[in-house]
This record gives C-alpha cells, structure tokens and sequence, in this order.
C-alpha cells in the first residue's frame, strides 16, 4: 500500500457506512475479538486476537462487526516486519530469498 495519512487512512469507510473505523480500534466479528489494522478499501483490515500479527483479514465495515474502544496492534518481530516489508515490493524480487540477499 502506498504512504497514506493517518487520519486519511479508513475515510471512505467511516463516510460511507458511518461507522467508528480507525486503524487501532478493537472490534469483534461475528464473535471473535480483533484489532483494525489495515484500509483494505471499502473493508476493514482485522487482525484477530488469536491470529499471527501479520494475518489481516478484510471484514465488510458493517457485517457482524461491533466497534470497540482503541486499543494498540501486537508488535511484529524482526521476522514478521521483513516479511511484511517484502511483500510491499514483492514484484520486483523473484522470491523471499532474493530478496533477503538484497536486504541482509
């Protein structure tokens, strides 16, 4: 995803369905507890509690979704922030490994 504002970031969403979407907000969907942590469009981005830090999953906005006070994302480790960052700029490496030699 390109740099993007903050404030800009889940706009759309809190325009068009009127709710509470922020990145760092607790949500639970269809029951399961979780954090927003990405704009995935007109979706929420979810990272649910029992989940790794790096799965986020696109939750449709007003599906089963209640808003939560905020709340603060897990850390990613080392691991977790290389292979996040690697998937940014996926297309330009033949694979993880190629990349990582790129990148030491």
């Amino acid at each position: 995803m390109s740099e993007q504002r903050t404030e800009d970031l889940l706009a759309y969403v809190r325009r068009y369905y009127g709710v509470p979407a922020e990145i760092g907000r607790r949500v639970t969907v269809g029951g399961r507890s979780g954090i927003i942590t990405a704009d995935r469009g007109a979706y929420i981005g979810v990272t649910f509690d029992d989940d790794k830090p790096t799965a986020v999953l696109p939750c449709h906005p007003t599906s089963q979704v209640i808003y939560g006070n905020k709340g603060t994302p897990r850390p990613l480790t080392r691991s977790q922030k290389r292979y996040r960052d690697y998937l940014e700029v996926a297309d330009v490496y033949e694979n993880f490994h190629h990349y990582l030699k790129a990148h030491p």
